[in-house]
């Protein structure tokens, strides 16, 4: 062990050293640096700094900096609170404001910005989001069709990278889509079915109890209550998310869902719809209307975003909402409007319907777990006959051809079985409720116009049916959502990057050393520079031993 030689400084506010001055009198701060210098270079260099007892109404306020200690003695770091350590800031990129407002707060309250080590190992093996996305800008529609699959392309693709971690759960928030809307357009038009099954003459004979009407109604509210408050919640803490949604080329059509179920529900009301206030139709109506300028100006002249090259079955739910608001205006006692927006629906209609029926061959096959949204070109028609029967007063020429169309596609896709074999759950079953639902109550209506054996008995087939599929489908959602706990999976669809990764990009990447390494070297460099020299820093100035 080579000798020691302990050098002692004692500093008692002498010249060099600002002093307190308080009240008139100078007041000195005594404290002292004991150095322990090694006989030979290769030993360690030991700082000690011991300050005296000083009373604590003598406590300096002036600006005199730390010693700060350069060498091999390791200085204790400081402590982060628990809050910056245990926040997961990976999902930050699609919170609102895409996270930038809680990095303010953070660095308001002297919180470390520093990412987890978890995740500077992850960007070690992947590309930063830096080079491949950009966070102000969401992916093109092109962009989704090549980078999802599967039901309602929410499948990623195995040669896409999703920006979000794909081996864990997400927070609920974001898992929730807005298609979860399907389920308050399915129970809701039970109500208006039951109403309608209790109001009609023509189904005087079934004896329907109103009560019936009033459970069904009410269950329907709280439904969509809930569903409600959910979104809002999602759109408040995680706008990124739904705007990417509203992006989404099949997502976006349910966002005409909230409306539709809510003209459901004021259209099933235990109530005559002509004793409503007509404030409430045009409260519902007007976003519905900024919705067809927005998605109808995209099929007509956006180039990513034309019809032809997003048309899916989904799409009819931008179409029926115009069918569904001239219905209930018709019976609240309107007249213009309802025909305003039954000819926008129809016009439309017949566009989608043809799109549809050529798929051009540059459109990819819809997966088979797709199916079921095909039941959706039933609704649109049978709805349009309802529509356009109250608005004429009689279930005339022009409200048979419609529902006649929406009959024949109806019994052509019930007869196709093999279509719908083999499927797992998820919340697109939802759309065989609502269209059904909706063939039955034309039928009921069609039945009160043209009444004998046949039409009775379908109509009460056919609504019996709906019925049937709305327990069904309501069973098994409570049974997946509560038992098994798979009904909302991670939602990667709107996790697909901005654009796809250069291979260029991608091999300077992994060329990039590790933290790992890089640590190990800075620490490997430090230590050969603590060999031989102990800087001490008092502000500035730098004095070595």
């Amino acid at each position: 062990m080579a000798p020691m030689e302990n050098i002692v400084v004692q500093m008692d506010g002498k010249p060099g050293f600002p002093a307190d001055v308080v009240g008139g009198r100078t007041m000195e701060t005594p404290f002292s640096v004991s150095l322990s210098v090694p006989a030979s270079p290769s030993s360690e260099t030991k700082l000690g700094v011991h300050h005296l007892a000083v009373p604590l109404r003598q406590a300096r306020q002036h600006s005199l900096p730390s010693p700060a200690v350069r060498g091999s003695a390791e200085v204790p770091a400081v402590p982060r609170s628990n809050t910056a350590r245990k926040r997961d800031r990976r999902f930050d990129r699609l919170r609102t404001f895409s996270g930038r407002l809680d990095r303010q707060l953070s660095t308001l309250r002297g919180l470390s910005q520093e990412l987890p080590a978890a995740d500077l190992e992850r960007g070690s093996a992947k590309i930063s989001e830096e080079d491949t996305d950009d966070d102000h800008d969401v992916p093109t529609a092109g962009r989704y069709f090549d980078a999802l699959e599967g039901a309602e392309l929410d499948t990623l693709r195995s040669t896409e990278v999703a920006v979000l971690p794909k081996d864990e759960l997400w927070p609920f928030l974001l898992r929730f889509p807005i298609s979860a809307f399907g389920m308050c357009l399915g129970v809701s038009s039970q109500a208006m079915l039951w109403k309608t099954l209790e109001s009609e003459p023509s189904m005087a004979f079934l004896r329907v109890c109103p009560a019936a009407n009033h459970v069904l109604w009410w269950i329907s509210v709280a439904l969509t209550a809930v569903v409600s408050i959910v979104y809002l919640l999602k759109v408040v803490f995680y706008f990124e998310a739904v705007r990417r949604e509203f992006h989404h080329p099949v997502r976006v059509n349910f966002f005409f869902a909230p409306w539709v179920a809510c003209l459901f529900l004021v259209k099933g009301v235990p109530r005559p719809e002509w004793e409503i206030h007509h404030l409430f139709w045009y409260f519902l109506m007007v976003p519905i209307l900024c919705l067809d300028l927005k998605i109808y100006g995209q099929w007509m002249s956006s180039g990513e975003r034309r019809l032809s090259k997003v048309a899916n079955p989904s799409n009819h739910l931008a179409v029926v909402g115009n069918f569904v608001g001239a219905l209930l205006g018709a019976r609240m006692g309107l007249r213009e409007l309802p025909i305003f927006f039954f000819a926008v629906g129809l016009a439309h209609y017949a566009v989608l319907f043809v799109t549809l029926y050529q798929r051009l061959p540059t459109n990819k096959q819809l997966p088979k777990e797709l199916h079921p949204v095909f039941f959706l070109f039933v609704a649109a028609p049978s709805v349009a006959s309802m529509a356009w029967a109250r608005i004429s007063g009689e279930f005339n020429n022009g409200a048979k051809l419609l529902y006649f169309v929406s009959l024949f596609l109806y019994v052509s896709l019930v007869v196709r079985v093999n279509l719908f074999r083999g499927l797992r759950f998820s919340l697109a079953w939802w759309a065989y409720t609502f269209p059904m639902t909706s063939v039955a109550l034309a039928t009921v209506l069609y039945a009160s116009e043209v009444n004998n054996m046949l039409t009775l008995t379908l109509a009460v087939g056919l609504s019996g049916i709906a019925v049937l599929t709305v327990i069904g489908v309501l069973a098994t959602t409570v049974y997946h959502a509560f038992v098994c706990g798979d009904l909302f999976p991670n939602d990667v669809s709107i996790a697909i990057k901005q654009k796809r990764p250069k291979f260029s990009n991608i091999l300077a990447h992994l060329r990039l050393p590790t933290p790992a390494s890089s640590s190990s070297s800075s620490a490997n460099s430090r230590t050969t520079s603590s060999i031989g020299e102990s800087p001490v820093i008092y502000g500035h100035e730098r004095a070595e031993c």
